[in-house]
């Protein structure tokens, strides 16, 4: 089979585009160190006593969008995430200055208190909330529910770990409320990633 003049066009603007997409992690941005409970510890992550509730008035308040970024110790996704991904100078940059990011450990025992009062350890809260997987991101709503756990509440979901183009994508979709919209992520994805 011949190959067409659209294949050939094709496949040399994606070799030459490729270099362009595939943007390298700044090698001055320092890997993360580790905190004692073995997960990595950024300066974006903000401190808190994990009171749902208040944490997300803490987020508006600083006009932020809040995510909860569930981890594990030796997690290999989640170390590639903050070598590989969250050292990307624009990552990093939105999840220093738009979201407020508090880290929640898949088998840790500090107390986390859901939007419904309800409190229970970290890894039974994980339970009540479905994760089963780390790295998961949590995007919550702007406002508090009246009632309901944060699994209920979240505007987006993120199970996994994605490259950089897709993360980027992931936290500007949320700071857009894209996921308010009629456009699937997927789509938003597929028309966006060729721009960054």
């Amino acid at each position: 089979m011949q190959p067409t003049r659209r294949l050939l066009l094709t496949g040399a603007a994606l070799a030459l585009a490729a270099p362009a997409l595939i943007r390298p992690a700044r090698a001055d941005l320092a890997h993360p160190p580790l905190g004692e409970d073995g997960l990595h510890k950024p300066d974006w992550l903000h401190e808190t006593f994990r009171d749902m509730r208040d944490d997300l008035a803490e987020a508006s308040a600083q006009g932020k969008r809040m995510l909860v970024l569930v981890e594990q110790r030796g997690c290999i996704y989640c170390t590639r995430m903050h070598e590989t991904v969250y050292t990307d100078e624009r990552i990093a940059t939105m999840l220093r200055e738009d979201f407020f990011v508090v880290q929640m450990n898949l088998f840790g025992n500090v107390p986390v208190t859901d939007f419904d009062g309800e409190e229970m350890d970290e890894r039974d809260m994980m339970r009540r909330w479905g994760v089963v997987f780390t790295p998961t991101m949590i995007f919550l709503p702007e406002s508090a529910p009246e009632s309901g756990t944060v699994a209920q509440a979240a505007s987006m979901v993120m199970p996994g770990a994605f490259e950089r183009g897709t993360t980027r994508l992931m936290l500007q979709f949320v700071l857009e409320r894209g996921y308010d919209g009629d456009e699937h992520f997927q789509h938003y994805v597929a028309r966006n990633l060729n721009e960054g």
